[in-house]
């Protein structure tokens, strides 16, 4: 898949996983909205009523966290934290700035992506959790009411942190140019990677 022109970075695979997992994170969001505040609740209609949402919403959000799982496995490695990252951290002013040319060079993802995705690993281990704690009618019986009202502010937060990190993962895909190709064609120019992620690229073509 390699040429001197481009890059395999995902497989079709991973890409595909990728995307169902972008899939069940919007219906489990949209879904969870719902009974996040009244204002909200009209996104029940999307699938079918108050009762359907409340139904397929844990069964979404488990599907969403197995999807992961699979993406984790795969690519945890990739995201640990190592001296270039310090290093690049050091520099993320110019990176908002736009001043490519005095960013160091990174492996195949930068801090920033780094801890995005760990940020999305934690917020969806705490979602699992206190989801199933107050999961009625399977679970929420087994534990004390205190226990179910702190399982579902920690609930809340960990979608807020998971939105969040979300947002910042597309804006920055769209934000540097040749980046969405990389999820949607599996592939990047030689020059995007050099440019972007030049450890990765020596890697690739060496």
């Amino acid at each position: 898949m390699n040429t001197p022109r481009m890059l395999q970075r995902y497989k079709d695979g991973d890409r595909m996983n990728h995307w169902f997992i972008a899939m069940m994170f919007v219906l489990a969001g949209l879904s969870g909205l719902a009974f996040f505040h009244p204002a909200l609740f009209f996104f029940s209609h999307l699938f079918g009523g108050g009762s359907w949402a409340r139904i397929l919403h844990p069964f979404m959000g488990v599907l969403m966290v197995l999807g992961f799982v699979g993406m984790f496995l795969r690519l945890w490695k990739d995201n640990v934290v190592n001296a270039a990252d310090r290093e690049w951290k050091k520099h993320m002013g110019d990176m908002l700035r736009g001043n490519k040319a005095a960013m160091p060079p990174v492996g195949k993802y930068n801090y920033g992506q780094k801890m995005v995705f760990w940020a999305m690993a934690v917020s969806l281990v705490v979602l699992l959790v206190t989801g199933l704690m107050f999961w009625r009618p399977w679970f929420a019986p087994y534990f004390p009411i205190d226990a179910l009202r702190i399982a579902v502010l920690l609930h809340s937060v960990a979608a807020v942190v998971l939105v969040a990190a979300t947002i910042m993962h597309v804006y920055a895909a769209i934000w540097v140019k040749g980046t969405v190709r990389a999820m949607t064609r599996g592939t990047v120019s030689a020059s995007w990677a050099k440019t972007n992620h030049r450890l990765w690229h020596d890697e690739m073509t060496r």
